[in-house]
Formats: structure tokens, sequence, C-alpha cells
């Protein structure tokens, strides 16, 4: 193979071992670069990130995993999508890859579990870049009242009983899991909705389609760190920080709330027309800003 053609090619997969689960991840070759690495979010798929990936390669040796119950990795059986789960996994993953430090780039969800991780290991993290990976609206920290605590949980039960016997919807064909995945981001190119959608399905034995993610991953856990918690592992992040956020979308400007407040080093980019994945709407701004960030 020609150096042009290894930068030209797609994306390895691999596996390793977490919590006795065994999780993908895709490997974009390069190995003797800088270790970066791209962090999907909730029911999405590392495939998600092929364009930011195919930018970085040359300069990167850039490493895109599968959460667990995501894409190619495997699902819990006990449905355990919790945050700590999610944090070892990444430890794991890193661990193994056996590298002195590593640049993360991360959506959402893994936007989440990527702050918290730098925020636990300092050490380990060269820069990171959380694409709305901040969380919902903070909750109040004051002390909740034992019946709202109760239903909360007890809402958290009904949920995953109610999931259960929840079998995963069919799509009759590509095209009808497509229209599915445009409709849930209008944002999107008809190419990007197809490449999305042809690498976040499997197919069923009838022949039908239904998407990779496990239906649990739907719920959210009853219970998180303590607001104040998070807060002091963010504190504890000693690289540069760079949060992001769309305009288009419920996210909101971590100035504004004071979250970016609590960070040591850090920088905040709005991009303009774009919704939750502006990784995605907007991706030669993005390119433009987190190659000047990393």
């Amino acid at each position: 193979m020609t150096d042009a053609d290894a930068h030209t090619a797609g994306p390895t997969s691999h596996s390793f071992v977490s919590q006795r689960l065994r999780l993908n991840y895709l490997d974009w070759g390069n190995p003797d670069a800088p270790v970066l690495i791209l962090q999907h979010g909730g029911r999405d798929h590392a495939r998600s990130w092929d364009w930011v990936a195919r930018e970085l390669r040359r300069d990167w040796h850039v490493i895109a995993p599968d959460l667990r119950g995501h894409g190619d990795s495997a699902w819990s059986p006990d449905g355990a999508y919790m945050m700590p789960y999610f944090i070892h996994d990444l430890a794991q993953l890193i661990h193994q890859l056996d590298s002195e430090t590593v640049t993360l780039v991360a959506h959402s969800l893994g936007g989440a579990i990527a702050l918290r991780y730098a925020g636990l290991y300092p050490e380990k993290v060269r820069r990171i870049c959380a694409i709305e990976g901040l969380g919902w609206a903070p909750r109040p920290s004051a002390p909740q009242p034992a019946d709202r605590i109760a239903e909360r949980w007890r809402q958290w039960i009904q949920e995953h009983r109610d999931l259960s016997g929840r079998a995963p919807r069919r799509y009759p064909s590509i095209q009808a899991a497509l229209e599915r995945m445009q409709a849930e981001n209008k944002h999107l190119s008809a190419d990007q909705a197809r490449h999305l959608t042809v690498h976040g399905v499997s197919r069923n034995e009838d022949g039908s389609f239904s998407w990779k993610f496990d239906n649990y991953v739907r719920t959210s856990p009853p219970v998180d760190m303590p607001e104040a918690e998070v807060h002091a592992l963010w504190g504890r992040i000693a690289c540069p920080t760079l949060l992001c956020f769309g305009t288009d979308s419920w996210a909101r400007d971590p100035r504004r709330t004071g979250e970016a407040s609590h960070f040591r080093d850090v920088q905040v980019a709005a991009f303009e027309n774009a919704g939750h994945w502006l990784h995605h709407d907007q991706l030669d701004l993005f390119m433009s800003r987190l190659r000047d960030f990393i």
C-alpha cells in the first residue's frame, strides 16, 4: 500500500474488553502520530466521525470508539448505561492504547464522559474539545423531598420495565430508516444522512433493518454525581479546553450559565446555523476552529 492509499483507505475495526464487555473501536492508521480520540454521543456510532477523521488522519493517530450498547460494541446484559461505566470504558481504552497522553474530541454524552475523564486523569489529556457535552440544564443542588426522590426512582424503574417489552423498531428498507434519520436532523445533507444510516443499522433475519443501539440507552439514570462534584472535576482539567455549541441547538452558552468559569483554561465557540451535531452541520467551520485549537 502506498502512502496515498494509506490516507484514503477506510478505518480498521478492533476491540478491547472493559468490564467483561467486548467493545469496538475504529483505527484510522498513522500509528506513529499522537493519539486523538473521537468519542460519539448517545444513540450514535463511531462512523459519525468519518468526515472529521479523514481531515485529521494525516497528522494524528485517530481512534473512534463505539460506546457500550452502541454501534458494533456489545450491549450490557443488565442494561448498565450509567456514567461510571462509560468513564471506565474510556479509561480502559486509553490504558490499552498505551499512549502517554491523548487529545479528546467528543460530542454530547461522549463530551460529558470525556470531560469527567479529563478531570480524573488530568495528566493523560493534552487537549480536549467537547461539543455540547455539559449535559442538560443543571438540576437544583439543594436536597430534594423524599417524595420527589421516590418519584424519580419509580419512573426510572417503570421506564426500564417498559423498555424490556419494547422490540427494536424494524424498517422495511434502508430508505425507510434514512427517512427517519433525515426527520431527526434536518440540517444533514442527503449524503451525510445516508452515510450515518448505512453505518447505524444492522439487518435482521427477516430482512428488515434496526438501529444498532440498545433500547436501554434511552433512559437516564435516576442519580448522578452532585453538580458541585461535576464542577470540581471540571476544575481539575489541566489542559486547554474548547467548549462548542450550535446556536440552533437546545444547548446553552456556558459563558451565560457560568459553567465555563469552572474550567481553568477554557475557550467557547458558537456555531451559527448549526444544531446539536454541529460537526456535521458546519463541518468546514468546525474543522478550522478545531485545527487552530489542537
